[in-house]
């Protein structure tokens, strides 16, 4: 219906209005300048970019469940006699703790389904920033300009571990209590301050009065609120930085070809937030987690059978597991190696040895421009078989944390499978090296022959001279593009025998000569110097991409 003249004169009033409000606002926020660039922001259309989003809706699913929790429970180890729905734990003594998580299972209506939906995103969560990280480590887009988000991702990532620990932590359950009661060992196993550490983690002897108390603001303030500011820190470098892209046509170092952010990402990014959050909601529906009310409460004198940290930790239960226990009397303190070691010092290693990676890589193959093109992992194989390797030996960690179930399983003597995994982790991860070495060469000899020859057609023909030949396909141009443009470092040359170069430059000759030695030149490659490479700084920090 044609509208009146009053009507029209009041919308033509209420489109001014907007006109100025929104101008007043531009001028003193460029609010208008920041929504056309962010809009506009190409980001590229790969599966395995969805994994960081993955992790974020799994923390934005943790987040809005566990407000919901905090509604009920009560962090309190003051003794209660329990008289709520759960028959089977009527009249036995427990913690607050325990009986509020008992409450929220049994009484509270659709309790249950919160705390498990919540359990099973803390899990998810992990599993995708571990697998986020290896995706960021095979491609290496943690190097430059990426080191520092490389940093914050190992981070969140040790924050998502201790959040995990301090939130199975709470329901002072018997499992969770024995969880408890092996990271007391930890500290204590720190030579001279172990003990005073406990005694300020616990407020007393173990297991004290105050632990639940004190993690209970670590879990719902102080971690939470790392991990939003190191998670919203992450996407601003992503903006800033640019989003890495595989190798293709027309993608280079100084643009992104993918979709734009609205409305085709922003609509695909909405997606699959309600896929996590469906795919979480029927685990929880379905899928029984962390069930506290077959383990009872927690007691110092009683141990949960089978018991076995969640997935995250576990590879440090094997640890301590597959090492002897001994102990060194040194001025009067004993120092138990057994858990220091595997449960203190090889974490810490281990993780400074991730922290270091990129600046180690750097110094050894001496490349200092800017990459935003992803490696394929079979490109560079020395990185790709240390990163198979790292997984190897955390598996076989992983496995060690669980020996005896897995000796009880599948009937094996648990004194021979501990051997077999103490030999397994010093051999398997040297025999994963080697073999993926050897794959990444094969599978560039296969791009080779490709590249000279194209692809198999699986039709056998024969000649007029009784020979038979299979007619070969050309690689498509886009396919030619992704397997030549290879922007690696070439080795470095070696020095001159004789020449004056000190030990450390001889050192990073040699390591990086290992690194980038094993190269199968591709045909219409430079063997010489290699694919060219940009070295030039991006055009823009926000990127002049391009939308395909």
């Amino acid at each position: 219906m044609p509208l009146s003249r009053g009507q029209g004169q009041l919308e033509a009033r209420a489109v001014r209005s907007a006109e100025r409000t929104t101008e007043w606002l531009d001028r003193r926020l460029p609010l208008l300048d920041a929504a056309r660039t962010t809009l506009r922001k190409a980001f590229p259309d790969h599966w395995s970019f969805l994994l960081g989003e993955l992790a974020l809706y799994s923390f934005v699913v943790l987040l809005v469940t566990g407000v919901w929790l905090t509604l009920f429970f009560e962090p309190s180890m003051s003794e209660v006699v329990y008289q709520g729905s759960y028959v089977p734990l009527r009249g036995v003594r427990m913690s607050e703790a325990f009986a509020s998580t008992l409450h929220i299972s049994f009484d509270v209506r659709g309790g249950l389904l919160i705390r498990q939906i919540h359990h099973w995103a803390a899990l998810v969560m992990a599993a995708a920033v571990g697998v986020h990280m290896l995706r960021v480590f095979f491609t290496g887009a943690f190097r430059r300009p990426r080191e520092a988000n490389w940093l914050i991702g190992l981070t969140l990532f040790l924050l998502t571990m201790l959040e995990g620990f301090a939130g199975y932590s709470l329901p002072d359950d018997l499992l969770s209590g024995t969880g408890l009661r092996t990271a007391q060992g930890f500290v204590l196993s720190v030579p001279v301050v172990g003990t005073y550490l406990s005694m300020f983690l616990f407020g007393g002897e173990f297991p004290g009065h105050d632990i639940v108390s004190r993690l209970y603001p670590v879990h719902i303030l102080l971690l939470p609120g790392a991990l939003l500011a190191g998670v919203v820190l992450h996407l601003i470098l992503v903006f800033h930085l640019k989003h890495t892209q595989w190798p293709g046509p027309g993608r280079t170092n100084r643009n992104v070809v993918g979709k734009p952010m609205f409305p085709q990402f922003a609509v695909r990014s909405a997606g699959l937030l309600a896929m996590v959050f469906g795919v979480l909601a029927v685990l929880g529906a379905v899928a029984q987690i962390n069930p506290v009310w077959n383990y009872g409460p927690y007691r110092p004198d009683h141990v949960s059978s089978g018991a076995q940290p969640d997935w995250y930790l576990g590879f440090v239960e094997g640890a301590m597991r597959l090492l002897p226990g001994f102990e060194t009397r040194l001025w009067g303190h004993t120092v138990s190696w057994n858990p220091f070691l595997p449960a203190v010092v090889f974490p810490l290693l281990f993780f400074l040895a991730l922290y270091l990676y990129p600046f180690m890589e750097r110094w050894v193959t001496r490349d200092r421009g800017e990459r935003h093109l992803c490696d394929r992992p079979r490109d560079v194989p020395v990185r790709t078989a240390l990163g198979v390797a790292g997984i190897t030996f955390y598996g076989l960690l992983l496995l060690a944390g669980g020996q005896d179930i897995v000796a009880l399983t599948f009937d094996i003597p648990l004194n021979a499978l501990t051997w077999c995994l103490r030999v397994g982790v010093l051999v398997g991860p040297l025999v994963a090296f080697w073999l993926t070495r050897r794959v990444c060469l094969a599978l560039q000899w296969h791009d080779r022959s490709r590249l000279s020859e194209g692809d198999e057609t699986g039709e056998v023909g024969q000649s007029v001279e009784g020979g038979y030949r299979e007619p070969r396909s050309p690689v498509t141009a886009e396919e030619r593009h992704a397997l030549v443009r290879r922007d690696l470092p070439r080795p470095l040359p070696r020095p001159e025998p004789g020449s004056p170069t000190g030990v450390p430059a001889r050192l990073r000759s040699v390591l990086s000569g290992w690194f980038h030695g094993d190269r199968v030149p591709f045909p219409g490659e430079d063997t010489a110097d290699g694919e060219q490479r940009d070295d030039r700084a991006p055009a823009g920090a926000g990127g002049d991409g391009r939308n395909a």
